[in-house]
């Protein structure tokens, strides 16, 4: 199962929406960028995510005595097994490998707006796979010299094949860059299971309440008759405790009428779901302040 932490050799994320966001604002990243004098100084400020593409997301939500992502315990197995599934904001694609993993979707797919983010998902399903190979041979070899009067060599083979089918997930598991926001105008129905976790927050101050009526319209229009839509929310305290990120977070902060405690009225009676259920009011594993109610909806 996936790691809940960041590795420590990953490779750097320096690029994509966040560091084209911190230009934009003419910052920089650990004395990167500028010329002339000031190099400490820019070494010395501290990193900004405006849509929160934390590096170290995993561990500042997770308690490192856990090693599972606590989320994954609550969601049920019907809802990805076998299944076409799409994870917004899919940060380093923890939860997205660990989904495909625990409960073998057909299809997954994590999409991120940070490029150098989705570098590292896609670093992190190259390491996993390839330590599951090496894992698998080692039980192989460990199994073929103590079974040799237990069992026979086919059915190991059989065993193994049946209980780690990791090796399949370069065909399961995809990451892409990508503005959910503002891109896949052609939304249709291709999913029978959409995460959108910790994520709303981030488009509300970014976009505003457009742009939250926007994500919740291509969710809708993107899920299968049936489908569910899974989504955790941040709640308006934590709005509050990263309105000034930035000054398009600032202004929207100011202009937003749709609170986090009308989401399920919009979802129902606006954009057309059928049935709500809150499969928890709080995660046990996580650090203080992401344990958070995590919401179903279904089409």
């Amino acid at each position: 199962m996936a790691t809940a932490t960041e590795p420590e050799d990953a490779p750097p994320a320096a690029k994509g929406a966040k560091g084209e966001a911190n230009r934009k604002r003419g910052g920089g990243q650990g004395g990167r960028g500028g010329g002339g004098g000031g190099g400490d100084q820019k070494r010395k400020r501290k990193e900004v995510f405006i849509y929160g593409n934390y590096k170290n997301y995993y561990g500042y939500r997770i308690d490192r005595n856990v090693g599972e992502d606590p989320r994954l315990e609550a969601f049920k197995k019907q809802w990805f097994e076998n299944k076409d599934c799409l994870d917004i904001g899919c940060n380093q694609g923890l939860v997205t490998i660990g989904l495909a993993m625990k409960f073998k979707c057909r299809s997954i797919l994590g999409v991120d707006i940070d490029s150098g983010l989705i570098e590292t998902a896609r670093w992190n399903l190259r390491r996993i796979v390839r330590q599951d190979k090496v894992a698998t041979k080692n039980v192989q070899a460990d199994e073929s010299s103590n079974s040799a009067s237990q069992t026979s060599p086919g059915a190991v083979t059989t065993e193994l094949s049946d209980g780690n089918k990791h090796h399949d997930l370069f065909k399961v598991v995809s990451f892409q860059h990508e503005n959910f926001v503002e891109s896949m105008h052609e939304c249709s129905e291709q999913y029978d299971t959409i995460l959108c976790l910790s994520v709303t927050k981030w488009i509300h101050l970014n976009w505003g309440d457009y742009g939250l009526v926007t994500l919740f319209v291509k969710i809708w229009r993107l899920l299968r008759p049936g489908g569910v839509f899974i989504m955790e929310p941040q709640p308006w305290t934590s709005y509050k405790n990263n309105r000034l990120v930035s000054e398009v977070a600032r202004e929207n902060f100011n202009t937003i009428r749709i609170y986090p405690g009308k989401f399920r009225e919009i979802l129902l009676d606006k954009i057309g779901f059928r049935s709500v259920e809150l499969i928890t009011d709080r995660l046990v594993g996580t650090v203080t302040g992401f344990d958070r109610p995590i919401e179903v909806y279904h089409k």
